[in-house]
């Protein structure tokens, strides 16, 4: 069965090179850029990985991940998170707040392959 990722990213060269990189390995790719209604187009979307930016307009992504580990539907789903300010307080934060995987922009396209294969399969 197609495996389908949900990305949320409001940059639209990252949304596309992701994208395509994803497509290109047989994966669905749905894409969003707006943190607001974040939550709304996921549960609609019910994707097998969420690949969600930190800086998102009206919401940031820590708190969209809250949300997500918050409600039972959506508590176990792998969330690869990206951010372009690569800190370790960056890196705590998603930490606690339940991410699957964590990566700094920018990245390369096989650590994202690599780390999107492992997550898709069952793996943290």
């Amino acid at each position: 069965m197609l495996k389908r990722v949900m990305l949320i990213e409001d940059e639209p060269n990252i949304i596309e090179a992701i994208s395509f990189i994803l497509s290109r390995e047989g994966l669905a790719v749905d894409t969003h850029s707006d943190g607001t209604t974040a939550n709304e187009k996921l549960r609609a979307c019910r994707p097998d990985l969420l690949i969600l930016d930190v800086m998102l307009p009206g919401k940031s992504g820590y708190d969209i991940l809250r949300e997500l580990r918050e409600d039972a539907d959506t508590a176990e789903l792998p969330v690869l998170m990206l951010t372009a300010r690569g800190q370790s307080r960056d890196r705590e934060m998603a930490e606690r707040a339940g991410v699957s995987a964590f990566m700094t922009k920018p990245f390369s396209n096989a650590e994202m392959l690599a780390t999107v294969r492992t997550l898709v399969a069952g793996g943290a």
